[in-house]
């Protein structure tokens, strides 16, 4: 495609069970700084089947317009159909630049793209930025999570990037927001589509809420020193009503499910508070939670690097502190009435 030709901001809308993942809201909401910054618009890409309600979601959103493609065919997501709908999307429309969630199915659309269009991919991005003529920058961790690297693509279009879920913050909704809707009549044949969906199996690790959709997230490091020990953070997340994480290292050990872990090689997030039990700050697991907003850590060696990060911090033994700021969360809770979902981490430290 010709550069000069290319225009607007695109953000992949994913969805689970007709549901928008809040990846996309997040891209949404970020994407439009990136397209507002250089006169142009954020326009969400929608395919499914019966999908109204998830336009109206994403117009609510902020999104400037909305491409939809319907059919039964994109019921539920496959590799084949969802490329050839969204490559004939991008010939017809020329997007400058096309951001997508580094999800299981973020990463399995958005390279099939790149390669069918001949540009480049940048994955698991974690900051974005424009240039006034147009130019992303991808900034993504790089050599073990030591450095960031900042990747552009000059010379192809449309410039692609995957972006990890819980770095950026969704907007607000605006239910009274319209938008633009264009309904693209694009089809995919049967034959053509390699694999089906045969069954959904829920896979869930400890209880709860998701890590990446958390507002308060209690994780535990190698200093919680067994699995069973993990119950204490999941009685603290449960007064809170948040969800238990962990770091590499407590996943590596086995005492946790792979699924809530949190850093470069886990997944990131973004709370509103991230309560750190025994977990020594290493740059790898920092990466996958310095979105948050307030962090609070716990640990007995005063050098520990996740106290250079917090903004609360505790020396001391977490199996001691822990019990003892779950009891202090649920007096406070019978005292003030106050629903775990609207505390604050100025409720929490006083």
């Amino acid at each position: 495609m010709n550069i000069n030709d290319c225009r607007n901001i695109w953000v992949f809308v994913e969805t689970e069970h007709g549901q928008v993942k809040n990846v996309a809201l997040e891209l949404i909401n970020e994407g439009k700084k990136l397209a507002h910054t250089v006169g142009e618009e954020l326009i969400a890409i929608v395919i499914g089947h019966k999908m109204e309600n998830v336009v109206q979601t994403v117009i609510s959103y902020g999104a400037d317009q909305v491409i939809l493609v319907d059919g039964a065919e994109y019921q539920d997501y496959t590799t084949d159909a969802y490329t050839n709908a969204f490559t004939k999307l991008i010939k017809i429309h020329q997007p400058s630049a096309v951001l997508v969630g580094a999800t299981i199915n973020g990463r399995d659309l958005a390279p099939r793209i790149a390669c069918r269009m001949g540009t480049g991919l940048t994955a698991d991005c974690t900051g974005l930025e424009i240039s006034p003529e147009g130019e992303v920058t991808w900034t993504r961790p790089a050599m073990g999570g030591n450095l960031m690297a900042n990747i552009i693509c000059p010379n192809t279009r449309p410039q692609m990037g995957t972006v990890r879920p819980g770095v950026f913050k969704r907007g607000t909704s605006d239910k009274d927001r319209t938008a633009n809707i264009i309904r693209e009549e694009i089809s995919t044949p049967e034959k053509e589509i390699r694999t089906k969906l045969r069954d959904f199996i829920h896979v869930a690790g400890i209880a709860g809420v998701k890590i990446e959709e958390a507002d308060i997230i209690v994780s535990g490091g190698l200093g919680i020193g067994k699995a069973e020990n993990f119950m204490l953070l999941q009685e603290l997340a449960s007064a809170l009503g948040g969800a238990v994480a962990a770091s590499r290292a407590a996943v590596d050990e086995g005492w946790i499910s792979p699924l809530q872990q949190v850093g470069q090689t886990g997944k990131t997030v973004g709370p509103k508070l991230y309560i750190a039990c025994g977990i020594s700050g290493a740059i790898q697991h920092v990466a996958g939670m310095s979105s948050s907003d307030f962090v609070v850590a716990i640990n007995k060696d005063p050098e520990a690097r996740i106290f250079d990060i917090a903004d609360f911090g505790i020396v001391g033994d977490l199996f001691e502190i822990v019990p003892l700021l779950t009891d202090e969360i649920r007096k406070r809770k019978k005292l003030n009435s106050t629903p775990p979902s609207i505390m604050t981490p100025n409720n929490i430290c006083k």
